[in-house]
């Protein structure tokens, strides 16, 4: 995957962008997210710039979406900011920083959910040659599920994967919540986990962390992906993953399953594709999230 434009400043960032001389107006917080710090940009003659911002340390954050929305925006099926660049800025406190294309829709509302759901069944279509080259399954980099990192090391099995890089990591780290009991289930359930998920038809490109939150209205009026977390893996998984926070209208459902027809035994895969988001969020948030991750433990 193709590493984006790093610049040493925001300034310089700004001047090779759009031109010797133009310089940030105003700044204006954007509101939403809990990882980053958020901003409007209004550059001189206007142009507006969307800017994310953390540590220096954290460039590899930016550097990380970048990489997934530009995968995103190569199948041609979907749409994704533009991306302007990264980079770190010692005059903003040793800051690191992204910059895109400033989403100027009115509300994160999507009128068409027939239309994402099409667009989306032709991004897991399309090919992933070139992103896992060790395998079929993961991809060249490790990135990020929210603030912790995301293992993709390539497998040639599906479910290897999913077991290896999605759910053993997060069980480790989340070991001290379970009792005795708990943890012989654990060990159990990933003993047989192929007996419960099933190898795909082709490869997909996920998008990875698919939450209402990250689908907005786009600049072209129909729906574009923001926040990926970028794999190669089984196109359910997604599917699953927009099912567990509140869910998309039925009519998303409807068009993408007359697109992409499920095969049987979906929705109990989708608790265990979900399984791997809850713990997550228990790892990131806390015991609120250990009632339903012991409730699909101990139903496998």
């Amino acid at each position: 995957m193709t590493t984006p434009q790093h610049f040493t400043s925001l300034a310089n960032a700004v001047c090779s962008l759009f031109g010797e001389g133009t310089k940030i107006e105003t700044t204006s917080r954007i509101s939403g997210g809990d990882i980053n710090e958020a901003y409007g940009l209004t550059l001189t003659g206007g142009k507006c710039v969307f800017m994310k911002t953390n540590t220096r340390e954290n460039l590899s954050f930016f550097t990380a979406e970048a990489e997934g929305l530009r995968a995103i925006a190569r199948t041609k099926a979907i749409g994704t900011p533009q991306i302007l660049g990264v980079g770190t800025d010692g005059d903003r406190g040793g800051r690191s920083f992204l910059l895109l294309e400033f989403i100027h829709g009115k509300s994160r509302g999507i009128n068409d959910w027939e239309d994402f759901a099409r667009r989306l069944s032709d991004m897991h279509r399309a090919s992933t040659a070139g992103l896992v080259s060790n395998g079929k399954y993961g991809l060249d980099c490790d990135n990020y599920i929210g603030r912790r990192r995301q293992v993709n090391r390539g497998h040639d099995s599906w479910t290897g994967f999913f077991r290896d890089c999605r759910l053993e990591p997060q069980f480790q780290d989340a070991a001290p919540y379970f009792d005795g009991e708990d943890l012989k289930r654990i060990v159990r359930l990933l003993d047989h986990l192929d007996e419960m998920l099933v190898e795909p038809d082709y490869p997909s490109l996920l998008h990875g962390d698919l939450w209402g939150g990250n689908v907005i209205a786009g600049n072209d009026g129909s729906a574009w992906l923001i926040d990926p977390a970028v794999y190669v893996g089984h196109a359910e998984a997604d599917l699953a993953m927009t099912e567990l926070f509140g869910g998309f209208p039925p009519a998303f459902y409807d068009a993408y399953k007359e697109a992409a027809p499920l095969r049987p035994g979906y929705e109990r895969r989708r608790d265990i594709y979900n399984l791997y988001h809850l713990l997550n969020h228990l790892n990131m948030f806390g015991r609120m999230y250990l009632s339903e991750v012991k409730r699909i433990v101990r139903r496998m």
